[in-house]
């Protein structure tokens, strides 16, 4: 008599992170706007020209680096008794950076958070792309291994030997709706409040993969 089993699988692995991409905003207010654009922009040129001077595709420490136009506008605020006060300009612009080098990303980024108009909105860890798709290919291997395991240990608490597959899928596409849906996600902590605003010792987490897959096997 052939039995059907049907199993989950999961694996995890980790790997240090390898790349990290730093966010900043620049930005002033002031009641003219001639000021606020001149402290903005000279501010601005100065963040870009420093990242500029490290970029390098091949040897880093910045392997790319964007920045958005910088926009300057006014508005006029209200007081607490009703009133409208006079009109404030206000500039923003956002920096972002992907550094190679953790060291040299540790150093710059003390540097700019203390100056003024400079916001660090927190820093994102990944891997290479190279990495990312060995990691997937290898947690996804690993996930399909534990569910063969689990249905072999299944097939012979029942008597029988070596189980045939049947239908292997992600979570949830064999039909089994009630079945609890495992995490397939790439995580990595860290940000600007995590480090609690100390910028100059940024030490990265290690980056976690995990896979899932549902699989349906025979015995017998």
């Amino acid at each position: 008599m052939a039995i059907t089993i049907t199993v989950s699988g999961e694996a995890e692995l980790r790997k240090a992170a390898e790349r990290a991409t730093v966010k900043l905003s620049v930005g002033f207010e002031g009641p003219e706007r001639a000021d606020v654009l001149r402290q903005s922009s000279a501010l601005h040129s100065e963040l870009t020209a420093e990242l500029g001077t490290m970029h390098s595709p091949e040897s880093g420490p910045v392997l790319e680096w964007s920045s958005e136009q910088l926009r300057v506008w006014g508005q006029r605020p209200w007081s607490q008794t009703g009133e409208q006060l006079p009109v404030v300009y206000y500039s923003a612009a956002s920096v972002t950076a992907t550094f190679t080098d953790f060291a040299a990303l540790s150093h710059w980024v003390g540097e700019v958070a203390v100056l003024d108009g400079v916001t660090v909105n927190g820093v994102d860890w990944s891997l290479s792309d190279e990495s990312r798709h060995e990691l997937d290919s290898a947690v996804q291997r690993n996930a399909v291994a534990a569910a063969v395991r689990k249905a072999e240990i299944y097939a012979e608490s029942l008597g029988f030997t070596g189980v045939i597959p049947e239908a292997i899928s992600d979570p949830g596409l064999l039909g089994d709706d009630d079945a609890p849906m495992p995490r397939m996600a790439m995580r990595a902590s860290m940000s600007a409040s995590d480090a609690g605003g100390d910028f100059t010792t940024l030490k990265p987490e290690e980056i976690r993969v995990s896979a899932a897959v549902h699989a349906r096997f025979s015995a017998g």
